[in-house]
């Protein structure tokens, strides 16, 4: 049996045929955006029978919850993480998390559709988020997203960027590339396309007229803006967490009552 957790994970998953798709730093060491990670994170399709495969691939790798909430459709499609710690031999103390909605991104199905497919001689075929909808789902509060967000775009360019590249890759890049540097490179090279897509991304008017204060200060607001809406989306879930761990840990009260004196 092999050593290596994240083969043994996949292999297992797809033993059991869960649909999921790879995401978070796994998925970013995958498109060539390096980032360390001793975890894995899925989004999973939500539905009974798909979570029952689930759970039976939970079960071979001895994962617990370590967090509220539990594994419950309930949660998942309320958008809640649910976070597992293993402690199968081979995988003591590895950790996965799942889950079923990503905040500014489409559902399961049109996810699945859009998915990358690779294959690696070490972990075997390998079920990807699209990059597109990676880069969507690291428009988060977190500092350390940011900067992965805007290496995997760059990763991207790097790799695709020096031949003809199909009008949906250069789209991508111009709506999400992340420094003046690049967006003036790009528009450079796709001025009627970066015109087109003002509309969309109002900024990448400043990147046509080589404004550069200006598009440093339009791309600040564009992620504040984003790190806003990230926050006001977790908000009312991290409420509910904190209601669910008081009652996890509140004392349970006596079914029998004292004698009356």
């Amino acid at each position: 049996m092999t050593s290596n957790p994240i083969r043994r994970v996949l292999f297992t998953f797809r033993k059991h045929h869960v649909r999921a798709l790879l995401i978070g730093g796994q998925a970013c060491i995958a498109y060539g955006a390096a980032e360390f990670s001793r975890d894995i994170d899925f989004v999973v399709l939500c539905d009974p029978p798909n979570l029952d495969r689930l759970r039976r691939a939970l079960n071979e790798f001895r994962a617990e919850v370590y967090d509220v909430p539990v594994l419950d459709m309930k949660f998942l499609q309320r958008g809640h993480a649910c976070h597992f710690r293993c402690h199968h031999e081979e995988l003591e103390g590895f950790r996965i998390d799942v889950l079923s909605v990503l905040r500014g991104c489409d559902d399961f199905e049109q996810l699945w559709r859009r998915r990358e497919v690779i294959f690696s001689p070490e972990l075997g075929t390998v079920n990807l988020l699209a990059l597109p909808d990676l880069v969507r789902a690291k428009k988060t509060q977190r500092d350390k997203d940011w900067l992965m967000l805007r290496r995997l775009v760059e990763a991207d360019y790097a790799r695709h960027g020096k031949g003809r590249a199909p009008a949906s890759r250069v789209e991508f890049w111009l709506l999400e590339a992340r420094t003046p540097e690049l967006l003036l490179a790009l528009v450079q090279r796709f001025p009627a396309r970066a015109k087109r897509l003002q509309s969309t991304r109002p900024l990448l008017r400043y990147a046509l007229e080589r404004n550069v204060v200006r598009l440093r200060h339009a791309l600040a607001r564009e992620e504040a803006r984003e790190r806003r809406s990230d926050r006001a989306y977790w908000q009312p879930l991290r409420e509910e967490l904190e209601q669910l761990r008081r009652k996890k840990t509140r004392p349970q009260m006596s079914l029998t009552t004292a004698s009356p004196t």
